[in-house]
């Protein structure tokens, strides 16, 4: 793995369309069962299964200045809402919750080679129901561009498989003093893709980091947890008892990477 902190330029000619193609598997379980007696979430299915895009809109995950492997920038709202309502006509940002939801939306350069470059993302956003919110843990997605010629070459967004989501639900919609019940469950197929992946098979990079590096770059831009140096209970123990100090620690219910509670 070869590293490099020689900054490149990334754009997109705006001469090309892209095909994206949309999906949501049903909910098959979670409990409470809201999925069975909730008719929106019941029914919740991608919204345009397929839509033709101006490459223009992609310009949203690329930086405005030079950047090196490892370099993070945010990605611009309007395209990502753009993209996101080909799943769902009412995709927030916001977060709707705030006691500690980490909204935002950020991108890495994670490798490149003369031709070819590859920029991962993240983002946090939720889906508007009829009388409710569906949240998933995040979005995750690849986007690579083919450098000379300024175009798309493959565009992936979705929720990674076996993350958790939450869904906030009204049920008694017209008692203005009621409160929203919370469930969740392991979340279905969530994605939007485009392109072709096969041309990058086998591609060797001039400089690249691991995915699992360039997600834990991302991630602390997210949770201040994450940039804690997390040890197993025996190896705090050792160390404490070495250095003669307490141990802090701490009982959770939920992930402390995600933002489905």
């Amino acid at each position: 793995m070869k590293i490099s902190q020689d900054k490149i330029t990334l754009n997109l000619s705006n001469d090309t369309k892209v095909t994206v193609k949309g999906f949501i598997a049903p909910i098959e379980n979670m409990s409470p069962n809201f999925h069975e007696e909730w008719d929106a979430l019941a029914n919740m299915r991608v919204y345009k299964p397929e839509k033709e895009y101006d490459t223009s809109v992609f310009h949203a995950f690329l930086p405005n200045e030079p950047v090196a492997i490892g370099e993070c920038w945010h990605v611009k709202e309007t395209g990502a809402l753009e993209l996101l309502r080909q799943l769902n006509p009412n995709p927030n940002l916001d977060m709707h919750i705030d006691i500690g939801d980490s909204s935002g939306l950020w991108a890495c350069l994670i490798a490149y080679n003369d031709q070819h470059a590859h920029i991962v993302f993240r983002i946090h956003a939720e889906f508007a129901l009829t009388d409710g919110w569906f949240t998933p843990s995040h979005f995750a997605g690849d986007l690579f561009i083919h450098q000379s010629k300024e175009d798309v070459v493959f565009f992936r967004m979705h929720v990674p498989e076996g993350k958790w989501f939450d869904v906030n639900w009204k049920k008694d919609k017209d008692d203005p003093n009621s409160f929203y019940s919370t469930a969740g469950g392991i979340c279905p197929k969530i994605e939007l893709y485009g392109g072709t992946r096969e041309v990058l098979k086998d591609t060797e990079y001039t400089a690249c980091i691991t995915r699992k590096k360039a997600q834990h770059i991302l991630i602390q831009k997210f949770y201040k947890s994450q940039r804690i140096k997390w040890l197993p209970f025996d190896e705090a123990y050792e160390i404490a008892q070495a250095q003669q100090k307490p141990i802090h620690a701490i009982s959770i219910d939920g992930p402390l990477d995600d933002e489905a509670c």
